[in-house]
């Protein structure tokens, strides 16, 4: 059941990050700079409140599904849900935070450049998310 349940958390988590780069970004990026800043960043405050539960659920159950059947792609499952969490801290933050510290005030030239940077570095966790549910269904795939 490990594996069933890391696959599932695997999936949800790849199934929101897909949609971030396919769907919401393109739709947010037809905002005007101010209004692109200003949908991005309640957008991404509930985002991570979703996806980095995921991730560490994700890992969690495939590393608990590598221990109890020692499938060697469960833990290639579970290392890559858990890389989400310093691809996030280490790559993306810095970008965020140089977001976050855009007033409204301030001139908006940087916002729509460090927008489209944040898109595509978001797409890494989209294709660890998609990397980790192939895993993990090669893992649970029968043997024939």
């Amino acid at each position: 059941m490990w594996g069933l349940f890391a696959l599932a958390a695997a999936a949800l988590f790849a199934g929101a990050a897909v949609y971030i780069n396919v769907a919401e970004q393109p739709a947010r990026l037809k905002l005007d700079d101010r209004a692109l800043l200003a949908e991005w960043l309640p957008a991404y405050k509930r985002g991570t409140l979703m996806q980095a539960p995921l991730a560490v659920i994700g890992a969690v159950l495939g590393a608990g599904a590598w221990w109890t059947s020692g499938g060697w792609y469960f833990l290639l499952g579970a290392l890559l849900m858990l890389t989400n969490l310093p691809w996030t801290l280490v790559v993306i933050l810095p970008v965020n935070r140089r977001l976050g510290a855009i007033d409204a005030e301030d001139d908006p030239a940087p916002i729509r450049p460090l927008i489209r940077q944040w898109g595509r570095l978001h797409a890494g966790r989209s294709a660890l998310g998609l990397l980790a549910t192939a895993a993990y269904l090669a893992a649970l795939a029968p043997i024939s």
